[in-house]
């Protein structure tokens, strides 16, 4: 009988297809830019070795934060996946200069002329990996959801930027076949933006959950409605939220009548408790506070 795997196989998994398939990817890229005398598709082939060095981030990350609290750790590791990130994030930045000021290096020589127009071989090569790592995005980002991870998250990004720059490289090679040859490197630069706005979004979602950021008004809505609908909830009071990792903490103060038992309304509060971590399994722990009220 098949069993289906556990949050942490399910990423290891994705993690060790996407380190197979960009190796592959990157030798063949990089392969077919030198034959093909192409800069960008060159560019595009390192971006996809970066992978390579970002997954094995991420399953560092992964493992790191999915040990078991301790007594030094009772609240558990899971920020280490949003440093795994926040390292993956600095990484595709500096990629993405690399790559950027090789372009831009070939524009401000001025000699466009030197530049050889690439080959039939680096334009099929751009097409297959445009079509690889959209696929491994989706793969990616499906089970990063499932799961609610942050780093496999990330991850399914930097596969999509790469799609993006072997767009931007397919671009160029085009264009430099056609007759203008300066369309390679500013090829390379058109992925330098594409690196670079992807490892800026990976660093804001990654610092948000470092920060205590608050959850969405989406989700704080909807943790309202399930308390509200708790019978002996009078009304909500307070309530707070904040991202822990791919976590979630709730603290709540919610009303009830004053002439309630203490029994009653410790059972109210066992409710909410359990209610609200019932209906959201990202929710690591909901804290519930009691004020008494008149209730006419």
């Amino acid at each position: 009988m098949k069993t289906e795997r556990s949050n942490e196989q399910q990423a290891y998994h994705v993690s060790a297809v996407s380190i197979i398939t960009n190796v592959f990817l990157s030798i063949g890229k990089v392969g077919a830019g030198l034959l093909a005398r192409s800069g960008a598709m060159v560019s595009d082939g390192i971006h996809s070795a970066s992978d390579v060095i970002s997954t094995i981030v991420v399953i560092i990350g992964l493992k790191l934060s999915n040990k078991d609290d301790d007594p030094n750790y009772e609240f558990g590791r899971e920020r280490m996946e949003c440093i795994a990130a926040l390292i993956l994030s600095m990484f595709l930045f500096i990629t993405g200069l690399l790559v950027g000021w090789a372009g831009l290096e070939k524009i401000i020589t001025g000699q466009t002329e030197e530049i050889a127009i690439p080959g039939m071989l680096a334009l099929i090569a751009a097409a297959i990996s445009i079509i690889v790592k959209e696929g491994m995005y989706w793969y990616t980002i499906k089970v990063a959801k499932k799961i609610n991870s942050t780093s496999l998250k990330a991850d399914a990004w930097h596969h999509r930027s790469d799609a993006f720059s072997s767009i931007g490289a397919l671009v160029g090679i085009i264009g430099a076949r056609m007759g203008f040859a300066i369309m390679d490197p500013i090829a390379s630069l058109i992925i330098c933006l594409f690196i670079g706005h992807a490892a800026l979004e990976i660093f804001k979602d990654a610092t948000d959950k470092l920060v205590d950021h608050s959850c969405s008004q989406q989700v704080e809505k909807e943790i309202r409605e399930i308390i509200e609908d708790i019978d002996g909830v009078y009304r909500i009071d307070k309530l707070r939220t904040r991202l822990f990792g791919s976590r979630i903490y709730v603290e709540t103060e919610i009303a009830a009548d004053r002439n309630i038992s203490f029994e009653r309304s410790h059972e109210i509060a066992e409710d909410t408790h359990h209610r609200v971590e019932e209906v959201f399994p990202t929710v690591k722990h909901c804290m519930v506070h009691i004020n008494p009220v008149a209730v006419n």
